[in-house]
């Protein structure tokens, strides 16, 4: 279900970001939304983005996601109303890769962090998740490709 993990080290990406809370039950529902808050206020200051949108979440999700909808920028913007400026900072993560309906990203959570256990990881309490083939740029959820990423401590 995914991909063997490996151990990088991440580069620093300047991103905006929209924090949200959000329980588990309306994710579906609220994603969306939250994704083109963030993208219509960087259009809005004329800022390119970079790359693919991406979750950081602050702890696995339970009850609620606890997280950020992040967009990688070519340059900070200004912070306004809930968008504001931010960093993925450089760090050392084990990563993996997802390949499908996002439906099936619990599961290969669970996948990834049984490995990780077994590896004897120290970790993050942290969760990244970038939408590398996303529903924006893929009507196959098939072909969806989400990397999975753990900060190690």
């Amino acid at each position: 279900m995914i991909d063997t993990p490996q151990i990088v080290h991440t580069e620093a990406i300047t991103m905006a970001k929209l924090y949200a809370k959000v329980p588990t039950s309306q994710i579906q529902v609220e994603m969306g939304k939250l994704v083109q808050e963030v993208i219509g206020e960087v259009q809005k200051q004329g800022i390119a983005i970079t790359g693919p949108w991406f979750t950081h979440h602050f702890k696995r999700p339970d009850e609620f996601f606890d997280f950020e909808v992040c967009m990688p920028v070519a340059t900070p913007i200004s912070a306004a109303d809930r968008v504001q400026p931010g960093e993925w900072p450089a760090m050392k993560v084990v990563r993996t890769f997802y390949r499908g309906n996002y439906s099936g990203l619990p599961a290969a959570w669970g996948e990834f962090l049984q490995w990780t256990d077994k590896e004897g990881l120290q970790l993050s309490p942290e969760i990244w998740e970038r939408y590398l083939v996303n529903p924006s740029s893929e009507n196959d959820p098939d072909k969806w490709i989400t990397e999975m990423n753990r900060p190690l401590l």
